[in-house]
């Protein structure tokens, strides 16, 4: 049995497209506690951090540079505060909102820690405002997290680097900026591509990131939720095809909770205004489910 804790982060701000603000009410709603307490778990329901709304015109995108960076700092940083006051020993799934919502939680739940950042991902957000294609924050986390982009963004918690840059590992990239290639291969950081997925199976890959992550006091998992084939998650903004499978999703879940490394989750980017019938968060709570001990057998 683990303590669990859920914070809600329901930000859109960092998004493109509107909704994922009610992600953490769709994953609440497919029974994310109860399917964690029938595994003998403690949970809490933290609730929700406050968000601005996109609406107010103070908050508006500008015309240059990161795209509601007050504001998505802002919220990161009460994030980042109500993270640090919990028991490091406890398991804490964050439910977002948009992947920008990870400069609040890895920070909060990992800084001053030696942290393995475990990013799941159809995309590498590690673009900088100066890279980034959009102005899009949801797609510059990476790049903040390791110290590089905007002060407002960095200093949420402090400034410098939450993670060391070769203490991330991707799995399931598909859509990578050619400026975000270069960072990546620059930065040290062990990146998985659904060509090694196809070519090595999820089991080598998952292997190959625990060993790049052996010793490291914690391990945090960032799961999008677009990291899945688009046939299994249509509740996403930035769809691409190709992605992970439902036993692929699984087996890595299983194999991470094996390890009995990880530490704390993101749940991200599900999108309800675009989704099945909460067909993206169902599947998310039963990926989180193997992660925290769920076995077939």
């Amino acid at each position: 049995m683990q303590r669990v804790r859920i914070l809600g982060v329901p930000m859109d701000l960092g998004a493109g497209r509107r909704g994922v603000d009610m992600g953490p009410s769709a994953l609440r709603l497919a029974r994310l506690a109860p399917a964690l307490r029938e595994l003998s778990h403690e949970v809490v329901d933290l609730g929700n951090v406050d968000v601005p709304l996109a609406e107010t015109s103070e908050h508006l995108p500008s015309a240059a540079g990161p795209h509601h960076a007050d504001a998505i700092a802002a919220t990161c940083r009460a994030t980042f505060a109500r993270l640090r006051e919990l028991p490091a020993e406890e398991f804490v799934i964050a439910l977002g909102g948009d992947h920008s919502v990870s400069m609040g939680t890895v920070p909060g739940l990992n800084l001053g820690r030696a942290t393995g950042l475990v990013w799941v991902d159809a995309h590498a957000d590690i673009n900088t405002p100066a890279t980034s294609p959009s102005g899009n924050v949801h797609g510059m986390p990476i790049a903040h997290l390791i110290g590089l982009g905007d002060e407002r963004l960095t200093s949420i918690w402090g400034g410098g680097r939450v993670v060391e840059p070769e203490h991330i590992v991707y799995i399931g990239l598909r859509s990578v900026d050619p400026a975000e290639r270069e960072l990546i291969r620059e930065s040290g950081a062990l990146a998985f591509s659904m060509k090694e997925v196809d070519q090595r199976g999820i089991a080598y890959v998952v292997a190959a990131a625990l060993e790049r992550l052996a010793g490291l006091e914690r391990v945090h998992v960032s799961f999008d939720a677009d990291a899945l084939d688009p046939s299994l998650a249509p509740g996403v903004g930035t769809p691409v095809p190709g992605g992970l499978t439902y036993r692929e999703a699984h087996l890595l879940m299983e194999l991470l909770a094996d390890s009995k490394r990880v530490t704390s989750l993101d749940l991200v980017e599900v999108n309800p205004i675009l989704d099945r019938a909460n067909e993206t968060a169902g599947t998310l709570v039963e990926l989180t489910a193997s992660l925290l001990g769920k076995r077939i057998l």
